[in-house]
């Protein structure tokens, strides 16, 4: 009733309610009390695809700008770590931001690194630093104590800065419960040792690629032409060398996350595109350079009725707004195979 307008259970997926387009959540006293966040049903649909269990290490390797980052750490429950990666740090602060805002970063990391070479696994028992030696060069003040979050900004600059083989890594944001605690910058570092030694028993469960696309599914996005001018459609859209440019972006991320999931282990990859070239045409071209990658059903389609249709490789799903009623959006989920 606050919003001053009527609310709808969506009766296919759980836990999710359908607003009007132009309802304005954010002056509701649920949202500001953090008891309320708003994403698309059907970006839920990609979270639910993946079938997050208590006790999983989960990567959101694209994890701006947070709300399916969010979903994933409600269905972690206490258990099981998440790791979140974007490139934008501007953007993957507001992840941090949302997730201290619902109490849901306890078991949570958050990056900002290229997700296409991203290389840290998760801290598991396994993984664990207490095998792993300090370096002599780092000392007691180094070692990562419990979040603060008025920490000053010389000290968060301080704790988030790691260097690997040249390439910096931020690491922007830790829950008490994520691993972290306790670990110096070469401890934390060391996981990726195991990556090169292939221990894929080290790996992440489960892997959410929802890579970085034209957007032209997303009806929220496509609104924007309304303020860019339409006469820029074309060069945002249908560009050869940009779409070239984007496919070969998409390939990168769904190959690194495929390399960080565990064999046995469950990757979802979605874009909010509905042409051809970023979704089936990205997957037929991983599926030719990866033996071991099986597409498999999304079981929670058929259990729920989710308003989708066939893609056009076998057990993948596309969202059309004409028939869903939400932003368009594709997804496919891949098994590792021995």
């Amino acid at each position: 009733m606050e919003l001053g307008c009527k609310i709808s259970p969506v009766t296919w997926l759980h836990g999710f309610y359908m607003l009007p387009h132009d309802a304005q959540i954010a002056s509701s006293v649920a949202y500001q009390a953090g008891e309320i966040y708003g994403m698309d049903v059907a970006s839920g649909a990609a979270v639910q695809a993946l079938g997050v269990q208590e006790g999983d290490h989960v990567l959101d390797l694209c994890a701006a700008p947070g709300a399916k980052l969010c979903m994933l750490a409600g269905q972690l429950g206490n258990n099981g770590t998440l790791t979140g990666v974007d490139i934008a740090r501007h953007r993957l602060a507001a992840c941090r931001t949302m997730l201290q805002k619902y109490g849901l970063g306890n078991s949570c990391r958050l990056f900002v690194a290229d997700g296409t070479c991203f290389d840290l696994l998760p801290i598991t028992q396994r993984t664990g630093s207490k095998d792993i030696m300090p370096s002599t060069n780092e000392t007691v003040s180094e070692v990562f104590g419990e979040w603060c979050s008025r920490k000053t900004r010389r000290q968060k600059k301080r704790e988030g800065r790691l260097q690997k083989e040249g390439d910096k890594i931020e690491l922007l944001f830790y829950g008490n419960g994520s691993g972290v605690v306790g670990l110096t910058k070469n401890q934390l570092l060391a996981n990726c040792s195991m990556l090169q030694r292939n221990h894929s028993a080290d790996h992440y469960d489960k892997v959410l690629v929802d890579a970085e696309c034209t957007h032209d599914g997303s009806l929220k996005h496509i609104c924007k032409y309304e303020q860019w001018g339409w006469e820029t459609l074309e060069r945002r859209l249908l560009d050869p060398e940009r779409m070239a440019s984007i496919t070969k972006l998409q390939l990168q991320l769904l190959t690194n996350g495929f390399r960080l999931l565990k064999t046995g282990g469950t990757l979802v990859y979605s874009t909010c595109s509905l042409t051809y070239d970023q979704n089936e045409g990205v997957l037929d071209k991983f599926l030719n350079l990866h033996y071991n990658a099986e597409l498999v059903e999304i079981t929670e389609c058929n259990r729920a009725g989710w308003p989708c249709e066939d893609g056009k490789l076998p057990h993948t799903l596309r969202f059309n707004p004409s028939r869903s009623r939400t932003s368009g959006l594709f997804i496919a989920k891949i098994h590792k195979c021995q």
